[in-house]
């Protein structure tokens, strides 16, 4: 019988808590927290994120099936959908914000010396625009169509590693439904990379080139 950490325990024991404990302090996220700090609402949206859980209901019954693991896996006690829902409403986002781009940062790091496509020197990265449902009742600036709500998320994919490396939200509506080649010139490359969806190449010369993805 396994008597040692919990893999989720694990995976956490491997973020740079210190980082995030600067973060939290600078935008007062613990500012009159007694029960629930920003660590505990960080693990509780990671474990519903690695868990594939869908609602605040899920995430709930499933840290309460096993009680007495939640101390180990970083957890002072147990986590009710109420509370969590307090703290998704009322701390300031760019804490997470923040500390996703110093993961992403980090995470860079360890895949640079990592081969891709063979001999291919440069960065290369994937470009993809995603179409997110919402509650029209609940996002009604987010109006789509007649009936429902949405927003269209657009994301730079560093392929050295599969690294998210920009994300731009936008409401449905209003999203393009084509990549705007002047517009990909003021993505946060770094400088020689390539860039392909559906066919985007960015070569050396600077210049992006449109190509049928079934010629590529």
């Amino acid at each position: 019988m396994n008597t040692g950490k919990t893999l989720f325990s694990q995976l956490m024991d491997c973020l740079p808590w210190s980082t995030f404990a600067r973060i939290v302090a600078r935008y007062h996220g613990d500012h009159s927290v007694q029960t629930f700090p920003c660590t505990e609402q960080y693990r509780a949206m990671a474990f519903a994120q690695l868990t594939f859980r869908e609602s605040l209901r899920d995430i709930e019954a499933c840290l309460s099936a096993q009680p007495a693991k939640l101390l180990h896996m970083g957890f002072r006690g147990a986590v009710r959908r109420s509370t969590l829902a307090d703290a998704n409403e009322v701390r300031d986002w760019r804490i997470y914000a923040e500390f996703a781009q110093r993961l992403i940062a980090q995470a860079r790091r360890l895949y640079t010396g990592e081969s891709l496509l063979g001999d291919l020197d440069n960065t290369v990265y994937a470009l993809d625009s995603t179409t997110i449902d919402l509650c029209l009742s609940l996002f009604p600036w987010a109006h789509f169509r007649t009936t429902k709500a949405a927003v269209k998320m657009h994301t730079l994919l560093d392929l050295r590693g599969n690294i998210p490396s920009f994300f731009r939200r936008k409401t449905a509506r209003r999203a393009c439904t084509r990549y705007d080649p002047a517009r990909s010139r003021r993505d946060p490359r770094d400088g020689s990379g390539v860039c392909r969806l559906r066919a985007i190449v960015w070569p050396a010369s600077g210049r992006c080139v449109f190509r049928d993805p079934s010629q590529i």
